[in-house]
């Protein structure tokens, strides 16, 4: 039972990891999710761009949640995609 958890664990962070790595080469932070860019650029900017609106309402679409943005920026701050054995390090 535990080889199932251990390759949902490996797809997560591999999702993650590609997740980021388009978001750095389109401009954003390395450790941080399209997402949760565009939750920041749609509802933290004072005067919010188009695309950020646009790309808001795709990316929530395209996961069939008009809260994913959200929930990926929320996950960015409180450090939720975190390997356990990086939060060991955080809190040791």
């Amino acid at each position: 039972m535990a080889i199932p958890n251990k390759l949902k664990r490996y797809g997560y962070h591999v999702v993650i990891a590609i997740d980021q790595l388009f978001n750095a080469l389109t401009g954003g932070a390395a450790d941080e999710t399209l997402s949760s860019r565009t939750y920041r650029g749609a509802v933290f900017a004072e005067n919010p761009k188009k695309r950020w609106r646009v790309l808001y309402r795709v990316i929530n679409g395209i996961f069939f949640d008009r809260n994913h943005c959200k929930m990926a920026y929320e996950s960015e701050i409180s450090g939720k995609q975190h390997d356990e054995r990086f939060k060991a390090v955080q809190r040791g």
